[in-house]
């Protein structure tokens, strides 16, 4: 049986590269955090006036900045707002939903690469019993984690990126799982950039009744799945 010595040898043969990595990543949250707090965002009609002047250009730079911001402890509720308001429903949604998809990416590209070696060193044999389960059920995992409105979107994302679980899976999960709420926040944007234009909001129900009923498949699914345990009575 490993001591106390042992783990604490396993902690010196860290690699300095693997350690200067996951100092970089460590890092680069910090960052986030500090703009998210000291950086103003500007107003509604700033945007729209630059998007306007930009054109194309501007959407795409939209996307990538949006991305940008699911990295730092900024609540993607409030982005996903932001694009039905700039946006409207249908424009505010593919606007959300491609940032978030990307922003996910992102996360998990970084924590993958900087600091996936140094956990995967530290947890040992544990670490490799949780990879194997994620192997097979990953993107359950992370669809979940996805649908509960509690959960920060970067912790979600970095955890996707330290642990083993595939890329396609994390993606398939990320993709699927952000659906609904962002489907609800983006009405709730679209409607208040309506100005109380009735038919907007009517519209918007219709995807959002989509959602829901997809929610509920993947429930009934996740549920039936072989394997997985019957619900009490």
């Amino acid at each position: 049986m490993a001591g106390p010595g042992t783990q604490c040898g396993g902690v010196r043969r860290l690699p300095r590269s693997a350690v200067l990595r996951t100092a970089l990543l460590v890092a680069l949250l910090v960052a986030g955090g500090v703009v998210a707090l000291l950086v103003d965002v500007p107003g509604v009609r700033t945007l729209h006036g630059w998007l306007d002047s930009l054109g194309a250009p501007g959407w795409a730079a939209l996307v990538l900045g949006l991305a940008l911001a699911t990295l730092a402890p900024i609540p993607r509720t409030a982005l996903s707002v932001l694009c039905g308001v700039l946006a409207g429903f249908w424009g505010g949604l593919a606007l959300a939903l491609a940032s978030g998809v990307l922003g996910a990416l992102v996360g998990f590209a970084l924590a993958r690469s900087l600091g996936r070696e140094t956990v995967t060193r530290l947890a040992g044999p544990r670490l490799a019993r949780a990879d194997e389960l994620l192997a097979s059920r990953g993107a359950v995992a992370v669809l979940l984690g996805r649908l509960i409105p509690i959960t920060p979107f970067t912790l979600v994302s970095y955890a996707g990126g330290l642990s083993g679980i595939p890329l396609r899976s994390y993606l398939l999960g990320s993709a699927v799982g952000l659906v609904p709420g962002t489907v609800l926040h983006v009405t709730i944007g679209a409607t208040v950039g309506a100005a109380g234009d009735g038919p907007v909001l009517l519209l918007s129900l219709v995807p959002l009744g989509f959602a829901l009923v997809a929610l509920l498949l993947v429930r009934r699914w996740h549920v039936r799945r072989p394997g997985a345990p019957a619900e009490e009575t």
